[in-house]
């Protein structure tokens, strides 16, 4: 036990916390909003894994963000091109 400032001493044990936000904005935008989670997630991605290469635990997961976040951006740019080449998007309202 100490008594002093300064004498204690913390250890980062949990995992990193930019991968984990990185990976959820990443497996959420393949179904929705992908248009925004997936640079979220490349970013997020990006900064957890140069924090990985620094020490940080969750490299695999800061990984799979980037690559998720990359996967959703090509996604939406291939449902912008076949909603293009059909027409547009329409809603039809019936009543």
């Amino acid at each position: 036990m100490t008594t002093g400032y300064g004498n204690t001493t913390r250890s980062r044990t949990g995992t990193n916390g930019l991968a984990v936000a990185g990976l959820v904005c990443g497996v959420v935008g393949v179904f929705v909003l992908n248009f925004i989670l997936g640079p979220l997630a490349l970013i997020f991605g990006g900064v957890g894994l140069r924090n990985a290469n620094r020490g940080a635990s969750g490299r695999g997961m800061a990984l799979a963000s980037v690559i998720l976040g990359a996967f959703d951006i090509i996604l939406f740019v291939v449902l912008l091109v076949v909603a293009s080449n059909n027409g547009g998007l329409q809603w039809h309202v019936s009543g």
